[in-house]
Parts: C-alpha cells; structure tokens; sequence
C-alpha cells in the first residue's frame, strides 16, 4: 500500500468524522433550541400572559432555529442571522430593562444596536454587488451573507 494511498484513506475518515460529528451537533443544537423554546412558551401558558420580552425571547429561538436549518440545509452559516439574534436580544435587553438603566448604558445598548444595523446594511450591499453570476444562482443573499465553507463565520 503506497503512502498515498494511506493518506487519501485518512483523509476520507477525517471528512466522514468530521461530517459526522457536524450532523450530531446540530441536531442536539435544533432539540436544545426546540426544547428550550417550548420551555419558553409552556412558562407563558402557565403564567397566563406573554410579555414584550417573552415574544421577543421566542423571535430569538425562531432565529436561532432557522440559522441551524440554514447550515444543515446549505453547510454554510448564514452570518445575518447571528446579526439579527444579537440586534434582538439588545432589543429585550432594552424592553425588559430600559426603567433602570442609566443614560450611559441605554446610549451604549442603542449605538451597539445602530452598529448592528449597519453591519447588516453593509452585508447585504457587499453580497449584492459582489456576488458572481453562479453564485447568485447558488445562494439566496438573504440568508447567507458573508457566509463561508460549512464552519467558516464571514
């Protein structure tokens, strides 16, 4: 058996491991996303209301959920996504807690969220003015701006 030989066979066992273990991981990351989400809602059943940031906690299970459908469906991991989980999550952070933060602290959460923004702006700009035509055809910019190889964050 020539070294070559050996080192292709390696080589495939590294993919299939690491292909595998991927597959795993996410679908333990979509039952804890589900699991947590339904925790979520059966505490609002329970408490007989939902509030501002319990259906905003629900929006963020809902992206966090579609984001792992994304890179399960396409291997890619959709960059906006993670934007838009971490722009909502200063939105509850706001909404829950705005009586009691300091001017300091609501002008740093609401600039971070503006610089959120542009971010997303900005991506969705570069990957509609930069992507080539195969591309376009390939990936819907929506959901997979900036996005690399399966693992690769933009």
């Amino acid at each position: 058996m020539s070294t070559h030989n050996v080192k292709n066979k390696l080589d495939r066992l590294g993919d299939f491991l690491v292909s595998g273990f991927q597959l795993a991981a996410l679908f333990v990351i979509g039952a804890t996303i589900v699991w947590s989400a339904a925790h979520a809602y059966f505490e609002m059943i329970r408490g007989g209301h939902a509030r501002l940031d319990d259906i905003l906690l629900l929006f963020i299970y809902l992206e966090l959920g579609t984001m792992v459908g994304i890179y399960f469906k396409t291997d890619r991991l959709p960059v906006l996504f993670l934007l838009y989980i971490a722009i909502t999550a200063m939105t509850r952070f706001l909404a829950v807690d705005i009586k009691d933060l300091a001017i300091e602290s609501l002008v740093v959460v609401t600039g971070s969220i503006l610089i959120l923004t542009l971010a997303v702006l900005v991506l969705q700009i570069a990957s509609s003015r930069y992507t080539t035509p195969a591309e376009g055809k390939a990936s819907n910019p929506d959901i997979d701006s900036g996005a690399g190889e399966r693992g690769a964050v933009g």
